[in-house]
Formats: structure tokens, C-alpha cells, sequence
């Protein structure tokens, strides 16, 4: 099962998140297949390929809880 979730990066208290698609079981830095974009919570600053995200979510990926959240949040 493919899941699009975040990919922790950055340093130890300075971290902003790739959003990215892995497979379900591997490791929240492990390897990626594709990337959809960036989010900094430090800057608010969100940049997602939204039709990308929505092709794979017909092809069968899930959405985490804070991908959904985001998501929802930065289309509306």
C-alpha cells in the first residue's frame, strides 16, 4: 500500500517536511518514490503539486491524517 506523507529534514529545532510517496512500512526518512512538495511550519510556507497528489489518490494512494489536513486546508 502507497501512502503520501511528510519526510522529515532540516536540523534539531529548524525542520520543515517533503511531502513525498512511500510505501506504507518503510521508515519516515526512508526512501521516496516521488516528491509533491514542501511545507515549513516555521514559515507557514506550503508549495504542493496538487494535480500530481490527486492523479495518485486515483491510482490507489492514501492520505495521512496531517497530508489531509494540510490539503484541505491549502485548497480552500
Amino acid at each position: 500500500m502507497l501512502k503520501i506523507k511528510l519526510k522529515r529534514l532540516g536540523r534539531k529545532n529548524n525542520s520543515f517536511f517533503r511531502i513525498v510517496l512511500m510505501k506504507s512500512l518503510s521508515k519516515r526518512n526512508g526512501k521516496s518514490i516521488i516528491e509533491f512538495g514542501y511545507y515549513n511550519p516555521l514559515t507557514k510556507e506550503i508549495n504542493i503539486n496538487i494535480p500530481l497528489i490527486l492523479y495518485y489518490l486515483k491510482k490507489g494512494a492514501y492520505l495521512t491524517k496531517t497530508i489531509r489536513y494540510l490539503l484541505y486546508n491549502n485548497i480552500k
